[in-house]
């Protein structure tokens, strides 16, 4: 008997032993469980407070949207409201240009120091005076026309850099373009159509050439390209475009190698054609304050004869000849309308009163290039990467008419 007791007791100690250890793990795990139920009830109840600020959040971002779309359409009627009075302003600035007719500045050239030509006239003067010496006129332009307005303007289109250079042959319909400050190659079209239609400038177009160019102050003539290039002096190159091949250079000794135009510092010589042949504008040196003209012999690039125009390099943007007449543009450092304020006559003739002070219509930045046809009496300029057709009014010199 008591052998099967002690077995009872044990196994019924045992049993006690097992029921305490399951209900303690019972009773953690229950516990452990409600931590969890605290926990996830705290998130839950986190989550719905985020969810809850962000709801707020975008109602306030979309409101604050609304009010700066009203805000920018409302800027951008102001804007557009603007632009339009200040158009209407420019407009009624050119009537009033064209019906008053402000006069330039013109200042004829030291002929004395420069010619050097003097003639004595006996007998044509007083006895006080009988000895002393006149300066010969001599005539350097026929041409007997000035321009007196801007009749029109045409943007062709938009391409290349915001520097550069096109132009037209006179003598023939061919369009050649320079794309930037300097360059080996250009690009040749059949016609100002051809260009307009072109879908802009590729290696298709393009014309190497064997010496480089720098700045825009080419010119086209006849089928022969006259550019400028300089490493310590500055040389005008000739190229027959039919064939490709360089005819002539002329080096020009300048003191240093100065910008013509202080606001276009790519340009140290400009080039241009009229009905009179072939000018180059220059400074002479770095000090000088005033655009020197030369006229050049289109054949030898011999120079003929040289002018100081008296027009400031100060403020200028570009020049261009008609019949031996220098207009030179001028602007300011921020780009805003470009007028002709300064007129120079090779041959004195042009009368301050009758050069009128020229406007050109407000586009998108400064003249980087202004390039003459004579044959078609219009400007080629680029502006900021456009090319535009300035088609020109021209009258007859008056002191010219009187003379004749």
């Amino acid at each position: 008997m008591k052998p099967a007791f002690l077995i009872l007791v044990s196994a019924a100690l045992t049993l006690t032993t097992a029921q305490n250890y399951y209900q303690g793990l019972m009773d953690y795990l229950d516990n452990r469980l409600l931590a969890i139920e605290d926990r996830m009830q705290l998130w839950h109840e986190q989550s719905r407070r985020y969810h809850s600020e962000q709801q707020d959040f975008k109602k306030l971002s979309v409101e604050v949207m609304h009010g700066l779309q009203k805000d920018h359409h409302s800027l951008f009627e102001d804007v557009a409201g603007a632009a339009g009075r200040v158009e209407r302003a420019e407009r009624e600035m050119e009537y009033v240009e064209t019906w008053t007719s402000p006069r330039a500045c013109v200042r004829p050239e030291e002929r004395v120091l420069e010619r050097g030509e003097w003639s004595l006239r006996e007998g044509s003067l007083p006895p006080a005076e009988q000895g002393g010496w006149e300066e010969v006129q001599t005539q350097v332009s026929d041409c007997a026309e000035i321009i007196s307005g801007i009749r029109s303007v045409k943007i062709l289109k938009r391409a290349g850099g915001a520097k550069g250079m096109w132009t037209r042959d006179p003598k023939s319909s061919k369009v050649y373009i320079f794309n930037g400050t300097s360059g080996d190659s250009l690009f040749q079209f059949k016609s100002v159509r051809d260009f307009s239609n072109s879908s802009g400038l590729d290696s298709s177009s393009a014309v190497r050439l064997n010496i480089e160019w720098t700045g825009p102050g080419s010119a086209v003539y006849n089928n022969h390209l006259f550019y400028v290039t300089h490493d310590e002096d500055v040389q005008v190159v000739k190229l027959d475009l039919t064939g490709g091949l360089v005819t002539d250079v002329a080096m020009f000794p300048l003191a240093s190698v100065s910008p013509v135009y202080s606001l276009s510092p790519e340009t140290v010589a400009d080039l241009a054609v009229d009905d009179e042949g072939l000018w180059l504008l220059f400074a002479s040196s770095e000090s000088e304050p005033n655009i020197n003209l030369a006229k050049l012999d289109r054949a030898s690039l011999d120079i003929e004869q040289v002018w100081d125009t008296r027009c400031p390099r100060e403020n200028a943007e570009a020049a261009f000849v008609i019949c031996g007449v220098v207009y030179v543009v001028y602007n300011t450092r921020p780009p805003s309308r470009s007028r002709v304020q300064c007129v120079f006559d090779v041959n004195g003739m042009v009368l301050s009163e009758e050069a009128p002070l020229i406007y050109f219509p407000r586009r998108y930045g400064a003249h980087a290039s202004l390039k003459y046809n004579p044959e078609e009496k219009q400007l080629y300029g680029w502006d900021d990467g456009y090319q535009i057709i300035y088609r020109l009014t021209m009258k007859r010199k008056l002191m010219m008419g009187r003379r004749a």
